[in-house]
């Protein structure tokens, strides 16, 4: 795609990148000639999926990597730069839900674990590129949230709790930000069959029923395509929405508008769930 042309020779750097949703970034990135940085916790994922992207071509440095794990987080990064550059780019599509059912029943420690993976692991991220982003005045930062940032689900409240931190946390540094030219958005990448999804299946009843029956159905089905995933992720990492900072976007909404209005911000934020 030739809008894409900016993406060569960035240094993007993608969080949960050994399958799934991450996986799928990484490939396109890597086929727009950037050179990628993954992080994962497997290393078996990451091997598999350097792998892909060297035979097709593209440059790439896996780094395995905890993000519960400050002192990791900082060494791969500092890794990644002195193989690509300083990160103008950081996607954090990391995730996990922690603990799935009732509150009452859940297990405290199994709850706190989503907060400490995708809020924690999210705020060490960005921490440890933000100084780089800073310095050269430049940067994108595009953080991955699901159902819950915008609305409740239950039996899944250690996820929710922190898909809606994310997208508080994205608003938040967005501000701070904002004068050094960086923009932090928000992405729903849609109803999606990954590992997640299996995990609901395998809770069974402790999920609930519509939820099961969703994640059924998702994955007989797949769900969304990577095809508007990538669609959205590349345009908030590129300079056609250097306007646009503190969103929540989904792939489900009408967010090409948004590349040539600023009127219709608002609606993008996480305050839209005050809307009647």
């Amino acid at each position: 795609m030739a809008e894409d042309s900016e993406f060569t020779d960035q240094a993007v750097l993608i969080s949960g990148a050994g399958r799934g949703i991450g996986k799928r970034i990484a490939l396109s990135f890597a086929a727009a000639g950037a050179r990628v940085g993954l992080l994962a916790r497997s290393r078996a994922e990451l091997e598999l999926a350097q792998l892909e992207i060297t035979h097709a071509g593209g440059r790439v440095l896996g780094l395995q990597c905890d993000v519960r794990d400050d002192g990791q987080v900082r060494e791969a990064v500092e890794r990644f730069a002195a193989f690509a550059g300083p990160p103008r780019i950081l996607v954090c599509a990391h995730g996990a839900f922690g603990s799935i059912g009732p509150l009452a029943a859940c297990e405290p420690a199994a709850w706190m674990e989503a907060l400490e993976i995708n809020v924690g692991g999210t705020m060490r991220l960005c921490r440890a590129v933000l100084p780089l982003m800073l310095e050269a005045r430049a940067g994108k930062i595009v953080i991955l949230t699901g159902p819950g940032a915008a609305s409740p689900r239950p039996n899944f409240s250690a996820y929710a709790a922190s898909q809606a931190a994310l997208a508080r946390l994205a608003e938040t540094l967005a501000e701070e930000v904002r004068e050094a030219n960086i923009q932090v958005n928000c992405m729903n990448p849609g109803p999606t069959y990954t590992s997640l999804t299996d995990e609901i299946i395998a809770a069974g009843e402790r999920a609930g029923a519509a939820e099961l029956e969703a994640a059924l159905r998702l994955r007989s089905q797949g769900g969304t395509g990577p095809e508007p995933q990538v669609e959205l992720v590349r345009f908030l990492c590129s300079s056609r929405s250097n306007h646009l900072s503190g969103m929540l976007i989904s792939v489900t909404d009408n967010w090409r508008k948004l590349e040539h209005s600023r009127s219709a911000g608002g609606m993008f934020t996480l305050r839209r769930i005050l809307r009647s």
